[in-house]
């Protein structure tokens, strides 16, 4: 594993730097680059797998994101996708041509990657764009188009799983709020959706004891501290639907004197980076971001070498790591 001194020599800066960002310090004034820097050095440490490069031939590859670069460094989990999809192509000797929506080229590409979530009118805009089409993180199956996800059944089971297993009965959701760009259509979270059918299925859920958040740090401080400030009856256990979240609700309950994991225990989701460096260290649920960005490379690849009469997806499956912030 990678350490902060490992960190801090990469993005040259110093480790007392590094750690103040890794933990989202609101008192650490440095440039938006530099925090940049620092977060993506994180996740390319985090790189486990390194292959020779295949000879492939120049081939170009677009790649359509939601999310801008500030955007990415609120939650980390589109960085880390991003910069898995830019290690396979470098990798393979394969061509990016980032892209946003609003200034789509007519360049000849062997295929487009979107990542992230899209309105009814965006994905008509990149149908007529290009044929090989892969959608990341979005589940465009019903509108046949082919799809990487995560399968968040398979997740929520082991959080829930865990907690029940610790004697938790109280379990609580900070759950991730977001909206289309352009027509800013509301996005159901679909961790939300696959936590209340299993807590359903227990007899368990609650619906006081769902927070909701915008997906980012300061967000999550935000919510949960109201919650824990109107509310006489707090959860024991609290998932929350990013590790950015969970890291904004921990800052909130330990700033309300409450202890992590003896009064709440929290489980986040992503397992990026930074969840191993704060304390206590975020006990999460591990996807494996760089390789869905790898994946989504090859697959792609696959598409355009051979014709596939229906859509296809790929469901990712997840793990739970334990830390600290649970029993």
């Amino acid at each position: 594993m990678a350490t902060i001194r490992d960190i801090a020599k990469k993005a040259g800066v110093s480790p007392a730097t590094v750690s103040r960002v890794l933990n989202y310090d609101p008192e650490l004034s440095v440039a938006q680059e530099t925090r940049q820097r620092i977060f993506e050095v994180a996740e390319k440490l985090n790189y486990t797998k390194h292959k020779r490069s295949s000879k492939m031939g120049k081939a170009l590859i677009r790649l359509v994101q939601w999310y801008d670069e500030a955007e990415e460094l609120a939650d980390l989990y589109y960085l880390s996708i991003r910069l898995g999809i830019e290690k396979k192509a470098e990798e393979l000797n394969l061509q990016i041509r980032r892209e946003t929506l609003n200034e789509l080229s007519d360049s000849q590409v062997t295929g487009t990657i979107a990542l992230g979530k899209f309105d009814a009118e965006q994905i008509r805009q990149l149908k007529q764009l290009d044929d090989n089409l892969l959608f990341v993180d979005f589940d465009a199956m019903p509108l046949g188009l082919n799809s990487l996800v995560v399968d968040f059944d398979q997740s929520m089971n082991l959080v829930i799983d865990h907690f029940i297993q610790q004697g938790h009965q109280k379990i609580g959701i900070l759950s991730g709020e977001e909206m289309t760009k352009h027509n800013l259509q509301p996005i159901e979270d679909p961790r939300m959706l696959s936590f209340k059918k299993k807590l359903e299925q227990l007899n368990l859920f609650r619906p006081d004891l769902v927070i909701t958040a915008p997906f980012s740090m300061e967000a999550g401080k935000t919510a949960v501290s109201e919650f824990i400030a109107e509310s006489n009856d707090l959860p024991t256990a609290l998932f929350a639907s990013s590790d950015a979240l969970a890291i904004g609700g921990m800052q909130a309950i330990q700033a309300a004197g409450l202890r992590i994991p003896e009064d709440i225990s929290v489980i986040g989701f992503n397992d990026v980076s930074v969840a191993k460096y704060v304390s206590p260290a975020l006990s999460t649920v591990k996807v494996e971001t760089e390789w869905m960005g790898e994946l989504a490379v090859t697959t792609l690849l696959e598409l355009a070498k051979e014709y596939s009469p229906v859509p296809r997806k790929i469901m990712l499956g997840t793990e739970l790591i334990q830390r600290a912030s649970t029993n």
